[in-house]
């Protein structure tokens, strides 16, 4: 008998040359700049998301960030067409690197992050992204996040493009590393329920 539990229908199995594009709805990225990332001077201080898409994490980024600079390895029509695994970005280019990347990609780009930025690298990945051992013993372990940052609502994401009634199983959390916080230990952060106050009519136009 097929398995059709919300747990199991909520997996994505990407194909390995899919381009893995599931747009983040916007008020996801104003939850980390109003919850998460506090306390910082983000309008004197630049970003790089480079896994832009057609622009939904570039564009909230902007209402706070002094200077955005966006790319991906796809033409979306939103900002340069670049690999961030390969372009040479110089270390230290850009204060933060903020990004939704491929999931199957996500901890070679947080590699890449943490030389790029200054300050801090934020990635938005499914839950379960703290899982394997793989990820424990090449990543967490010896550079555990400063905040583990877990939604306590829903992030619909939908294949291709933004959807404002869709739903979701999944569970999302914005894994994120601060560099002048140096600990080793990861501090818990809850997102409590904010969809409605940080959601507008044009995020969807």
């Amino acid at each position: 008998m097929q398995n059709i539990s919300h747990a199991v229908m909520a997996q994505r199995h990407e194909p390995e040359d899919s381009a893995d594009d599931f747009p983040t709805p916007p008020w996801a990225t104003r939850a980390l700049l109003k919850h998460v990332i506090i306390g910082q001077d983000l309008g004197n201080m630049s970003c790089l998301e480079p896994a832009c898409g057609r622009g939904y994490m570039s564009r909230p980024l902007l209402e706070q960030f002094g200077q955005v600079v966006s790319a991906d390895m796809i033409d979306y029509g939103f900002g340069e067409v670049r690999d961030f695994l390969t372009y040479p970005y110089l270390a230290g280019s850009h204060d933060w690197v903020i990004t939704n990347p491929p999931f199957k990609h996500a901890q070679d780009f947080i590699d890449r992050a943490m030389t790029i930025a200054k300050c801090g690298v934020a990635i938005l990945a499914r839950t379960v992204f703290l899982e394997s051992i793989g990820r424990y013993e090449g990543l967490f372990k010896n550079n555990p996040p400063t905040y583990f940052a877990q939604f306590t609502e829903r992030v619909p994401m939908v294949k291709g493009r933004l959807d404002q009634k869709a739903s979701t199983a999944t569970g999302y959390a914005w894994f994120v590393w601060v560099k002048e916080d140096v600990r080793d230990y990861t501090r818990l952060v809850w997102i409590p329920p904010c969809r409605r106050s940080l959601e507008k009519p044009e995020d969807y136009a």
